[in-house]
């Protein structure tokens, strides 16, 4: 088939366009964000808004270089596009600055770049090339560990600056391998884990055992429908309970309620685990195992909010949960936010109007909370608006990617579809105080370089991959 050259054509137009309006809406804001009487001038290159006119500049130039580039490049080079962004993640642990607590900036004169940003689009491009290297069946052991390992290993290089909202962000790709036929009972057993997290942090941990015992011993009796297989659990449970009580009565003297409870739950399972053998009961097995699995994750989530995680990070968590209330400390940013996009009312303050963002009460607000700046002088119309044009974009990329042809090029757009989601959930929920502060940006919208061209670059090597969908059966 003769290839057709003029590329630009087939290039989607509904996607540039949406694209191109939240860079220019971002920058206006940025500027409405960090305004400055004494530097009026929008393109003041010592000023945010002018710098971010420098990036944007940069952008179309990325823009314009990543589609001239053929499609087949993508495919080809995507594991050493990989490699390289694994490599920059290593270096900058050793040669990054540090910024705000993180080593996650490589400065090169007066440009900082994080590699974090552009490595959403190489993790992106591997993971298509592995899915779309064979007929892979995600349900197989190999092949779900292999895809997790190239979603995981970024993820955790990226922890260790420590950045944990980027690297959470890694886990969007998920989505993904849930699309293309990873069992959906890992699907729900992520979502229940991200439920056991929430509980494990609001309630006591003797509760939470005592529930989950409960919960799995009423599964029990749903699946296998027999009242002897339950019962029969329930006198070893309690005996086991009694040995153990009684061990730690008059022995050990040390163990906790709940880890009382735990130690009889496993000796159960060791006595119990003929009779599951010899009546076959898989399901009691699986309802077991998973009662198992659930406590040692709340055990875990428990060691790590208490010993791991930094008390600022823990009172993030808590005053998102309404556990914890400190509007002039941890929970100023989110505090003001909120204010500020509910003064905006329905129609807001108008531009360049807007008090809270004019006398700085929201920190960050030109990066992690620049929605606020949006909601306080654009209002609800403006939000309204703003949110849509994200609504349809993300919809258009499905669109998209179910057109496409090739695995490798509808992997790699649901990818660019599952990041931008949850970058965009994230933000808008930081700003509005339903999720907490891991300060991630907004896409297209907060200022940065580094974040614009990852996300441009991440964006527009699948428009160039769609483009070509007519040419190569890739």
């Amino acid at each position: 088939m003769t290839r057709n050259l003029n590329i630009w054509k087939r290039l989607d137009k509904p996607v540039i366009l949406i694209f191109f309006l939240l860079v220019v809406i971002g920058w206006f804001n940025i500027y409405a964000a960090v305004y400055n009487e004494e530097h009026t001038r929008i393109i003041d290159l010592s000023q945010r808004y002018g710098k971010q006119f420098i990036w944007i500049l940069a952008t179309f130039v990325i823009a314009v270089f990543v589609v001239v580039i053929d499609s087949r490049f993508y495919t080809f080079f995507a594991w050493f596009v990989y490699g390289f962004v694994i490599l920059l993640l290593m270096l900058v642990l050793v040669l990054g600055k540090e910024i705000n607590g993180a080593r996650s900036w490589f400065q090169i004169g007066p440009l900082s770049l994080q590699p974090s940003e552009f490595a959403k689009a190489g993790t992106a491009l591997a993971l298509a090339s592995y899915l779309n290297s064979r007929k892979l069946d995600l349900n197989r052991f190999r092949a779900f560990v292999i895809s997790t390992g190239i979603i995981i290993l970024p993820a955790i290089l990226v922890a260790i600056q420590p950045d944990m909202g980027s690297a959470l962000v890694y886990f969007s790709l998920f989505i993904v391998l849930f699309r293309e036929g990873m069992s959906p009972y890992i699907f729900i057993s992520g979502f229940i884990m991200l439920i056991l997290f929430f509980f494990t942090i609001l309630f006591n941990n003797l509760y939470l055992t005592v529930a989950l015992i409960g919960i799995a011993f009423i599964l029990a009796w749903l699946a296998s429908r027999k009242w002897t297989i339950v019962l029969a659990g329930l006198g070893i449970f309690i005996a086991s309970s009694a040995v153990v009580y009684l061990f730690n009565r008059i022995i050990a003297k040390s163990l906790e309620d709940d880890q009382i409870l735990f130690i009889a739950l496993v000796l159960s399972g060791l006595a119990y685990g003929i009779y599951f053998f010899n009546k076959k009961a898989v399901s009691v097995m699986v309802i077991y195992i998973f009662l198992l699995g659930s406590l040692v994750f709340v055990n875990s989530v428990d060691f790590a909010f208490t010993r791991i995680l930094k008390p600022h990070q823990k009172e993030r968590v808590e005053i998102m949960l309404g556990i914890k209330s400190d509007p002039h400390g941890t929970g100023y940013n989110v505090n003001q936010s909120i204010i500020s996009i509910g003064s905006g009312g329905f129609a807001g303050k108008g531009y360049l109007k807007g008090t809270q963002t004019k006398f700085k009460f929201v920190p960050a607000q030109s990066t992690d909370f620049i929605f606020c700046t949006i909601g306080e002088e654009w209002g609800f119309l403006g939000s309204f608006f703003i949110i849509s044009l994200y609504v349809v974009l993300l919809f258009r990329l499905i669109i998209l990617a179910e057109k496409q042809r090739s695995m490798f090029s509808k992997v790699y757009g649901y990818a660019v579809a599952s990041v931008l989601f949850v970058h965009f959930f994230i933000n808008i929920g930081m700003a509005i105080g339903i999720v907490p502060v891991i300060g991630i940006p907004l896409p297209f919208l907060s200022y940065g370089g580094s974040s614009l061209w990852g996300f441009t670059i991440l964006l527009f090597i699948f428009l160039r991959l769609d483009a070509s969908r007519a040419e190569y059966l890739i």
